[in-house]
């Protein structure tokens, strides 16, 4: 692996994060020109379930957590399997076969890595709680969304105080489906007019679940970035198949401020 230098690895910063002193959030890019000899894919690939080595998804974990000043011992992060599955987290690591992210702790890190699906980062600053959630069509149709709501709320937190930030992903245009993934939507989410197959507006949905828990429209911060469109900048699973990456959505409260 070359690294001469440290690069400086490019990464989307939250409006929440931006205007908040307490809250820091942030969206990995693909930062497609970072080079590492021994890896099989193309610039910041943050995902073990992939064709590069541990080794070099350790190196450019490692890169990013060093950018972004992050300690790898206070990431909690989901085993995700496009479950509904949302856990309360006190302490860093690996927890298998959950897909959302929720805690009260300062300091402790909360990472979702997607492809094409979103990730959801939330954040009640007022009342200190915040969330992070994996939203694919399996998860975001089965009910993740009212899972985690639910959670931050039993939390402490309140539904008009919470900002959201719904990362890139793959947008109406390019999210061509059957119709047995099309009929878990509703309908107004749905374009089976314009196409020759159903696609779904995943973010829209998205808007329309967090909206239905009491959570402001203006509160809410849509990437307009799709995954599947922009080669440059994103990984993308349907495009690349079993070459593509991983990028991570991260979330956290700053343990002063």
């Amino acid at each position: 692996m070359s690294s001469d230098s440290t690069p400086d690895l490019q990464v989307i910063k939250p409006s929440m994060s931006a205007g908040s002193a307490r809250i820091e959030a942030f969206f990995s890019l693909k930062n497609a020109s970072l080079e590492n000899e021994t890896g099989r894919i193309p610039g910041l690939n943050l995902g073990f379930n992939t064709a590069d080595s541990e080794e070099v998804i350790e190196h450019n974990r490692e890169l990013l957590y060093e950018q972004l000043n992050l300690d790898a011992d206070w990431i909690a992060r989901g085993g995700q399997v496009h479950s509904t599955r949302v856990q309360v987290v006190t302490s860093g690591g690996l927890y298998p076969e959950t897909d959302g992210l929720i805690t009260r702790i300062p300091g402790l890190a909360l990472g979702i890595q997607v492809a094409d699906c979103a990730a959801v980062l939330l954040a009640d600053e007022k009342h200190g709680v915040i969330g992070a959630f994996h939203a694919g069509w399996r998860g975001a149709s089965g009910g993740i969304v009212d899972n985690a709501v639910a959670t931050m709320l039993e939390e402490g937190a309140e539904a008009e105080e919470i900002s959201v930030y719904i990362s890139p992903c793959i947008s109406e245009y390019h999210f061509e489906v059957g119709e047995e993934v099309a009929e878990c939507f509703p309908a107004e989410n749905v374009d089976r007019t314009s196409y020759e197959k159903p696609h779904v507006d995943l973010k829209g949905y998205l808007v329309e679940a967090l909206s239905s828990h009491g959570i402001k429209q203006e509160h809410i911060e849509v990437d307009p970035g799709c995954t599947y469109a922009e080669s440059d900048r994103f990984y993308s699973y349907r495009r690349e198949g079993e070459q593509s990456g991983r990028m991570f959505g991260f979330i956290k409260i700053k343990e002063s401020g």
